[in-house]
């Protein structure tokens, strides 16, 4: 397991705000002295045409943006280029066969081809699978983040070469993700959805992944299903994560994942459980 961290990430935040350093900082705490760590570049311009409009792109350098959850900080331009950059550098290593984690912030997968939302800026995980479908034939994403992953689904809904599954919060944020479409496959969950339960759906919904049978799995990494999230209702235990990265490991395919959301003081934990779980 190979992981991309830049201590540059923690270098913003916005006072009250959840999406702070603390969440990156607790986890490169657990996990710091147990994978090999690599420091990733920015991504070009080039890179985030291929899922962003360009005038998203020139909105946020230039920082003609706003939103309450969303921040308008300075530098945010280069900081988002910096998280994508870490995507695109763990997709094409597990190109090459090996898992890896791009361990970064901001998030990404609730941004469109032409919006930005909820913590997210450019995504990530779009542009690094969009970036290695330059390789590779077919890639499935995989989005087990508490909220709907809108932005993925907005960028890659009919695009024959990926598959979207996302399982999340039913009526939570950004309430979408309700059904099914194409080649998006959606599985709401009602608050307190536990660990089994979760455990159950997901079976179900790595069907749809086998039977795309892609080259390389990428995993929206989000933690916020966690059971004391205090921004979801459902009640994931720790050890679910592991469960949940050792379905996804034998499938067989290399994977590689991209930090989403997740707000809980134990976010580290859940991420080392998933780190174990993928092998």
């Amino acid at each position: 397991m190979q992981v991309f961290f830049s201590h540059k990430c923690l270098e913003y935040k916005q006072d009250g705000h959840p999406e702070s350093p603390a969440r990156v900082k607790s986890i490169y705490k657990h996990i710091k002295d147990k994978f090999d760590f690599s420091e990733p570049e920015p991504c070009t311009d080039k890179d985030l045409v291929l899922c962003h409009e360009k005038g998203l792109i020139n909105r946020i350098r230039h920082r003609d943006f706003s939103g309450a959850d969303t921040p308008n900080l300075p530098q945010m331009f280069g900081f988002a280029k910096l998280s994508a950059g870490s995507a695109i550098e763990a997709a094409q290593h597990a190109v090459n066969g090996e898992n890896a984690f791009s361990l970064s912030r901001p998030p990404g997968h609730h941004a469109g081809k032409d919006f930005l939302g909820g913590f997210c800026y450019f995504n990530s995980i779009a542009v690094a699978v969009k970036k290695i479908l330059e390789k590779v034939d077919k890639v499935a994403i995989i989005d087990i983040d508490g909220h709907h992953g809108n932005g993925t689904q907005d960028i890659m809904i009919g695009n024959k070469d990926v598959v979207f599954v996302s399982l999340h919060q039913k009526n939570a944020f950004p309430v979408s993700g309700f059904v099914s479409e194409r080649n998006c496959f959606n599985y709401p969950l009602v608050p307190g959805t536990n660990g089994r339960e979760y455990v159950k759906v997901f079976d179900s919904a790595l069907e749809n992944v086998e039977k795309f049978s892609p080259d390389i799995i990428a995993v929206s990494a989000g933690f916020d299903a966690y059971k004391k999230d205090p921004l979801l209702e459902l009640a994931l235990d720790i050890a679910t994560y592991f469960e949940i990265a050792d379905m996804i490991s034998h499938l067989g395919v290399p994977v590689f994942s991209v930090l989403e959301g997740g707000y809980s003081e134990e976010i580290g934990k859940c991420v080392h459980e998933f780190l174990k779980g993928l092998g």
